[in-house]
């Protein structure tokens, strides 16, 4: 059976308030332009991306586990979820995929109650910082970990 070439594209609360929601500290960008960035670069590297944005948990880990599915590994921005959420942490876990952190700011750079992630320890892949540019970096490593698996 030949491995799945989707990634599972998920963006956490308030994320759809991209554009507008602090430009100063977010940027310009819409939660639009961040899918298709990541489209882009999954389609350099021959995958696409299936993606998610909700401000509703329970979303969030419905297409978690449906990933299992037909997915090859996921890209998560949190958002403020990364900061308080156990059962997101445990989907991410539970669906044994390869999973890509991805913050547009700073995290540690910010309020300490952002310092923690509850994603980071069961991800492989950690962007923080890069702004939107972020999530094709992640895609990216997120690929070549998945191939590498593939290899070994």
């Amino acid at each position: 059976m030949t491995a799945p070439r989707r990634l599972l594209l998920v963006n956490g609360p308030n994320l759809n308030l991209l554009g507008t929601r602090e430009p100063e500290m977010y940027g310009t960008a819409t939660l639009s332009d961040v899918e298709s960035i990541a489209a882009a670069a999954a389609a350099a590297r021959g995958f696409e991306i299936r993606a998610v944005q909700s401000n509703h948990e329970g979303v969030l880990l419905d297409a978690i586990h449906d990933a299992r599915n037909d997915c090859a590994g996921i890209v998560i921005n949190p958002g403020g979820l990364s900061h308080t959420s156990v059962v997101l942490r445990d989907a991410l876990s539970g669906v044994a995929l390869p999973v890509a952190e991805v913050h547009i700011t700073d995290i540690l750079q910010r309020e300490p109650f952002r310092h923690h992630s509850y994603v980071a320890d069961v991800a492989v892949v950690h962007v923080v910082g890069e702004g939107v540019a972020g999530y094709a970096t992640a895609v990216d490593r997120l690929i070549a970990v998945i191939a590498g698996q593939a290899e070994g």
